[in-house]
């Protein structure tokens, strides 16, 4: 699953995402150019099955594959199940995707242990088939490591800032851990927040730095697990 791109073979990226789909929008339009080479989305998965996201998947030229599963309507489909079966059915849906990477784009549900157990292969997720070697797992959050973890965090710094406890916020792709927002941060980038200015003219700014950072990330730790073997001459 990790080590060198044989020439002509597409690394394959894992998308999930709750909402719009903006972050996803990035990384379709950086798929196969030189911000993104030799990669390709082979699935977009989402926990809401309104989201905007799976649209642009399925009109993005060739059509992304997508996936919907639902925490509720999985635990009523499922009476006894729990979030942690949600979670590894998730994982289930993934690895069997078998990518090089999973990126979580804007996907708002916090994973349990359930869904990294079976991601790093520590735990099977089809009888007794077992993902071969961990699968990097990014988020995108938008925030500096260590300020506002969780939801909201857009307009958590922005509060902050008017009540002069901080001088800017950011944005940062990180690996996820069991901890919510407190993998080891991959980027990095402060977005200054302007006095003066509305919530809406921060958050448009902070989303066009989302939008490199996100493709940026991505191609960093495909770049690590499975970087592309050089054209021979």
């Amino acid at each position: 699953m990790s080590g060198t791109a044989p020439q002509g073979r597409e690394r394959r990226i894992c998308v999930l995402i709750s909402g719009s789909g903006t972050n996803l929008q990035a990384l379709i339009d950086a798929q196969n150019t030189p911000a993104l080479p030799s990669a390709r989305i082979s699935l977009v998965l989402s926990n809401r099955k309104a989201a905007y996201g799976l649209t642009r998947a399925s009109q993005a030229n060739p059509p992304i594959p997508t996936a919907y599963l639902g925490l509720q309507p999985f635990l009523k489909t499922n009476p006894g199940k729990t979030r942690d079966d949600y979670d590894v059915a998730v994982a289930r849906i993934v690895a069997e995707e078998n990518p090089d990477l999973v990126v979580l784009a804007g996907w708002m549900h916090i994973m349990g242990e359930g869904f990294l157990d079976v991601i790093n292969g520590e735990r099977p997720f089809d009888g007794e088939k077992r993902v071969d070697k961990p699968i990097p797992v990014i988020n995108l959050h938008p925030a500096l490591p260590g300020a506002f973890d969780g939801a909201h965090a857009i307009e958590r710094a922005y509060e902050a800032f008017q009540k002069g406890e901080i001088k800017h916020s950011g944005v940062m792709v990180h690996r996820v851990v069991k901890e919510v927002d407190r993998g080891e941060p991959l980027l990095v980038r402060k977005v200054e927040i302007l006095p003066g200015e509305p919530i809406e003219a921060f958050e448009e700014r902070l989303h066009q730095v989302e939008w490199k950072l996100i493709v940026e990330g991505t191609a960093k730790v495909l770049d690590e697990v499975a970087p592309v073997k050089p054209v021979s001459s």
